[in-house]
């Protein structure tokens, strides 16, 4: 598999997931534009690093379409536009449905779901001309399944389920797919200072608290990688995935085979 000559735009790419998948697809020879409010001088050398033959960057505020339309608009200058769009940023909140404060609800729902559909309406115009594109979509596990005290995220990423299957939909007559990975727990150094925090909190050690945290969900008692959802990007972005339409792929140790 070689993505040489494409380019991919993946959303909060700075760190963790995105970083991940940012990575691999640079490792099959894939143009990266990296994204997000993380160090991005440090993602930028990381993915050339992994062999990106070139490598921008955008600093877009993804809760304001305007400035999704000067990320886009770049990609087009600088790039030729944008062949393989991962829209994986995104946050988080928790509280009781009753608790849950209203700013908080908006940003979540602007930055996790509503920014996944102003990327998308900007990018497949170019795709379809092309005849050929890949929108992934980094839903979640939560996008098949609720889990109590995120009632944002949980709403969030079943829209983004949805408006997968709605624009798989639309371009299936076209060379462009798009599909939803839907991770369960993955290790990242966000999700490793969790870790951390619970190991101290309750007195047990680090590998105690991994454990824990993992176990409850996932069957497998393993976390997912980032490469290992890199790895499915990948996969979708190659001739084998050209009918590979409209999916919520869970990669989540079993979480929702339960």
């Amino acid at each position: 598999m070689s993505l040489k000559g494409k380019v991919a735009l993946v959303t909060g790419s700075t760190s963790g997931i995105g970083l991940g998948i940012a990575e691999t697809l640079a490792k099959e020879g894939a143009t990266i534009i990296v994204n997000g409010f993380g160090d991005h001088d440090a993602a930028v050398a990381a993915v050339k690093k992994a062999g990106a033959p070139k490598v921008g960057y955008h600093g877009a505020d993804l809760s304001k379409p305007s400035e999704i339309e000067d990320m886009i608009a770049y990609a087009d200058k600088e790039f030729g536009g944008v062949d393989i769009l991962v829209n994986n940023a995104g946050i988080q909140y928790v509280a009781n449905v009753e608790d849950f404060p209203i700013e908080r609800w908006d940003s979540i729902i602007s930055l996790n779901l509503s920014s996944c559909f102003h990327t998308i309406r900007m990018a497949l115009p170019d795709m379809k001309k092309k005849n050929w594109g890949r929108i992934i979509n980094i839903a979640s596990a939560h996008g098949l399944v609720g889990s109590v005290q995120k009632s944002a995220y949980v709403a969030a990423k079943h829209g983004v389920v949805g408006l997968t299957k709605v624009v798989a939909l639309e371009s299936a007559r076209t060379g462009v797919t798009c599909n939803a990975i839907c991770p369960g727990w993955v290790l990242t150094p966000l999700v490793q200072k969790q870790i951390e925090a619970k190991a101290q909190a309750q007195g047990i050690t680090v590998e105690e608290a991994s454990h824990d945290l993992v176990a409850e969900k996932h069957p497998s008692g393993a976390f997912v990688r980032p490469e290992d959802l890199g790895g499915l990007a990948v996969f979708l972005c190659s001739p084998a995935g050209d009918q590979v339409r409209g999916v919520a792929w869970n990669m989540d140790g079993g979480w929702v085979a339960q």
